[in-house]
């Protein structure tokens, strides 16, 4: 009898064992959720900072704070995964992308900056962009990104009456 109880106890305590490592807190994704909820704080503060007074129920006050709601209940979704440990693995981190996107992204504040213009900073991203996911067609993709960007525009121009940042292309327009 001594035995079997023995064994049991042995059993349990290897299976509470393997459980309790199979379950390790992620701290990545606890780290991520702290970011996402101080991002979230700061989209509610600087909204709470605005003077501008809606004469109707919805005013530029609204989408702040449903982006900070989302935040945070992005935040509250990823520690709870990550204290659980049920997030998933990490693939390996491919810097080729980030640093291809990053760089059209200066390119577009430059050309912003300098007088390029909206449209065609806009086509170089939208084209930088879907090369950093794997898209070989960086001609076809420019176009269709300056095709984009010149509805952006027209709308924005045109329809909204908002001035995006004027270079060669918008000049035309």
């Amino acid at each position: 009898k001594r035995r079997v109880l023995r064994s049991a106890a042995l059993l349990f305590s290897g299976i509470a064992m393997a459980s309790s490592s199979q379950r390790r807190i992620d701290v990545a994704g606890l780290v991520i959720a702290i970011i996402l909820l101080i991002l979230a704080g700061i989209v509610w503060w600087d909204m709470s900072k605005l003077q501008i007074l809606s004469p109707y129920d919805l005013g530029p006050k609204v989408m702040p704070i449903i982006v900070s709601g989302g935040l945070t209940l992005l935040a509250i979704g990823n520690a709870i995964g990550a204290l659980r440990g049920d997030l998933p693995a990490r693939d390996s981190l491919d810097w080729k992308p980030i640093i291809l996107i990053l760089g059209a992204l200066a390119c577009l504040i430059a050309l912003i900056q300098f007088g390029g213009g909206f449209m065609i900073g806009t086509a170089l991203l939208f084209a930088a962009t879907s090369t950093a996911f794997g898209r070989r067609a960086f001609v076809t993709d420019f176009i269709i990104g300056a095709v984009i960007a010149l509805i952006v525009y027209v709308l924005f121009a045109k329809l909204l009456t908002l001035s995006l940042p004027a270079g060669p292309l918008e000049r035309l327009f």
